[in-house]
């Protein structure tokens, strides 16, 4: 079950940037799943698209998770998007999360691009490797 623990995990990645005291000073409580249906903050996170392979082998069920957490702008420059994007890194690289389900293994940074998009808004699209074991 290599994708058992997606929920748990995208569970745990969320409480922790809800939690952090820079990203709310930053974002406040506009952290999302899925952006909601109407106007929307100059300034805002979310939790985006994922690809997981499996990491099983003889001991156990486990998985490698690139997931992609995006922060959107409607700024003019990228300087309030960049300062809400180190937040995040700095929140999530090699954090120790309680997973509801299994255990994190490792969390870390990949890659990132940013680029301006329809509408005058940036966004910037940064790509996590986590790997979990089904506990």
């Amino acid at each position: 079950m290599s994708y058992a623990m997606s929920a748990a995990r995208q569970g745990a990645i969320y409480q922790r940037l809800a939690g952090d005291a820079a990203l709310e000073v930053l974002v406040g409580g506009h952290i999302y799943d899925a952006p909601p249906a109407g106007p929307l903050p100059g300034l805002y996170m979310t939790l985006g698209a994922e690809t997981v392979r499996d990491a099983s082998d003889a001991d156990g069920h486990g998985a490698w998770h690139d997931l992609t957490l995006a922060v959107v702008s409607d700024a003019a420059g990228f300087q309030s998007a960049k300062q809400v994007a180190a937040a995040a890194s700095d929140a999530l690289n090699d954090a120790a999360l309680a997973l509801t389900r299994g255990r994190l293994v490792s969390l870390r940074f990949r890659r990132a691009r940013a680029r301006r998009e329809s509408g005058g808004l940036r966004r910037i699209d940064m790509i996590f490797r986590a790997r979990v074991e089904d506990a």
